[in-house]
């Protein structure tokens, strides 16, 4: 669903060229749920741009459901986000004269592809999905962090989506609100099979995921789950367990 083929990416600072990402390279399976860790300024964001096609590497490939699109013009690009992608952002980025529902049908009115019923109607079924429905005419400012953000998801999945970025997605809740908002994240990952890449600082939020990758110095890297180490310090080695049998 994602694949990303020897990334380098560097920015024009008044010192010189600042290097952000290396050699960077990643195969993401269609329905998987990944985790990109790692501290402030290590290129998460950088490689977040690229991966969704806001931005363009300076040398390299990305593809996206096996179409590449790193030399495609912006314009096929915005078409390809638009029935492919969706987006959280940690600041939520709600319209706020726009109500929870025309926030969560914004994009589909863009595309000018729907009738207003079906929009309204798609839109309502996912603010129900997320327990917002008591909502939907709420403005953003009538709406708490948690709720806001759930508005945020529900707008996320309203174009079906084939891969998910998420960027702190809980970066501004509370441990409560975070773990209800992970958990809808997985439900609505499960039931309409998106493929889920999440940017987090928080070790909590990743392990929801299948797969950890770390972003150190701009060089991305698969990191053990805390499972995976559970499972191989309490596996007995075959010398032991022959012992045992003897």
């Amino acid at each position: 669903m994602l694949k990303l083929e020897k990334i380098f990416k560097s920015y024009k600072t008044p010192e010189g060229e600042l290097p952000i990402l290396f050699d960077l390279n990643l195969d993401v399976n269609a329905g998987e749920f990944i985790s990109i860790m790692g501290p402030s300024g290590s290129g998460k964001s950088t490689f977040l741009g690229i991966a969704a096609g806001l931005d363009k590497p300076d040398k390299g490939r990305v593809y996206i459901d096996g179409e590449e699109i790193t030399s495609k013009q912006e314009d096929q690009i915005g078409k390809i986000r638009s029935e492919k992608i969706g987006f959280i952002f940690q600041n939520f980025q709600l319209i706020k004269n726009l109500n929870a529902i025309e926030n969560v049908g914004l994009p589909l009115l863009i595309s000018g592809k729907y009738k207003d019923k079906e929009i309204k109607e798609r839109a309502g079924e996912l603010l129900k999905k997320v327990s917002l429905e008591a909502r939907i005419h709420h403005l953003p400012s009538q709406l708490s962090g948690g709720e806001e953000q759930r508005v945020a998801i529900a707008r996320a999945f309203i174009n079906n989506p084939k891969l998910l970025f998420a960027d702190e997605p809980t970066g501004n809740l509370d441990s409560r609100n975070g773990d209800l908002i992970m958990n809808m994240l997985l439900d609505l990952n499960k039931s309409m099979g998106s493929t889920l890449i999440i940017v987090t600082h928080d070790p909590a939020v990743a392990d929801y995921s299948s797969r950890i990758m770390e972003m150190r110095d701009g060089v991305l890297s698969e990191k053990m789950k805390k499972l995976e180490i559970k499972e191989k310090v309490s596996k007995p080695s075959k010398s032991v367990t022959s012992k045992k049998k003897k």
